[in-house]
């Protein structure tokens, strides 16, 4: 992961561009073209037409798992502060014979095993999606919805993940790291506007208005080993985030990795450009920590895509299943 010291050159340049200190900035949140109480930004581009036409050319032979497992130890966002994955045991069959918990007898408890457990994450873990309030400018989120008035001691009152609707659409996978003959794409390797329009070129694939455009960096290869993972991971460039949204009109973008773009930023004014870009400017929900390795193994690079979020009220993000079914 970031070192102590990358992240705090990180936090000290947006406090010397005032992003930070409450100044003023140049960019400014995107209002919904949805309309003044919209919450849900560029998923509005699914229409129960576009949802019937994609399911109506599933291939059916196969699908494919696109999340990952949660496990101890696993690849986790913590240079921030936040907590790492936690799994305990709440109850065992040995344990509950002992304490007896539910007062129905050893016998019993002997005969019937009882298992629980309880687990405590960051919400931004595993194969998740942001939410529209994950990321804002100048006090404010998408569509113009301030903090100050929204934000409350149990999370956002709008764009809260749980306002997420089950997303179906076509998915194209944009294998950049094999299309530039690599395995993985080098660390901080910055993913450009080319490199998509040349692994696309090479696929023989065009994305279309409402697609969830998936980009692979090869570094999902490193997800069971949580240092080499975190460490300096490639991402997406401003560029060709603006590709991917405004040129080619993706619905939700995605990646194999969890910082999605790319560090040190490319702007002075903003430590997260990518993530203001598509959240908070143009409504565009990002998917982070999607296993795309054995789409590229099989060459899968259109699907339809299928997934849905867990309802987090208020949250900044949920951790998301996505399924992909090759289509005829």
């Amino acid at each position: 992961m970031f070192t102590t010291v990358v992240f705090d050159r990180i936090l000290a340049a947006a406090v010397i561009a005032g992003f930070l200190g409450g100044t003023a900035v140049a960019q400014e949140v995107g209002r919904s073209p949805w309309g003044p109480k919209d919450e849900i930004g560029r998923l509005n581009l699914m229409t129960p037409a576009s949802r019937a036409a994609i399911l109506s050319r599933i291939a059916g032979e196969k699908s494919y798992d696109l999340a990952v497992e949660y496990f101890i130890g696993m690849p986790s966002w913590e240079a921030a502060g936040d907590p790492p994955y936690q799994m305990w045991m709440t109850h065992t069959p040995h344990g509950t014979a002992v304490s007896d918990p539910m007062k129905v007898g050893r016998s019993m408890n002997e005969h019937v095993s009882y298992t629980g457990s309880a687990v405590s994450m960051y919400a931004h873990m595993g194969t998740h999606i942001d939410a529209l309030n994950h990321f804002g400018l100048n006090g404010k989120i998408w569509n113009g919805y301030a903090a100050a008035d929204h934000l409350g001691d149990q999370g956002w009152t709008v764009t809260g993940a749980e306002k997420l609707p089950p997303i179906v659409a076509r998915g194209v996978m944009i294998d950049v790291a094999t299309a530039k003959g690599m395995r993985m794409l080098p660390d901080n390797y910055r993913v450009t506007r080319k490199d998509l329009q040349e692994a696309l070129d090479r696929q023989g694939v065009t994305l279309q208005e409402g697609d969830v455009a998936l980009i692979r960096t090869g570094r999902m290869q490193h997800y069971e080993d949580k240092s080499a993972y975190m460490s300096n991971p490639p991402g997406l460039s401003i560029d060709a985030a603006k590709f991917l949204v405004e040129e080619s009109g993706a619905m939700v973008v995605g990646a194999d990795n969890l910082s999605f773009e790319a560090f040190p930023s490319e702007t002075e004014n903003n430590y997260v450009p990518v993530h203001t870009y598509l959240l908070a400017q143009q409504g565009a929900p990002i998917i982070e920590l999607i296993d795309l390795e054995q789409l590229s193994k099989d060459r899968v690079y259109e699907f339809a895509f299928v997934g849905a979020s867990l309802k987090f009220r208020g949250a900044d993000a949920a951790p998301i299943r996505p399924v992909a079914f090759p289509l005829r």
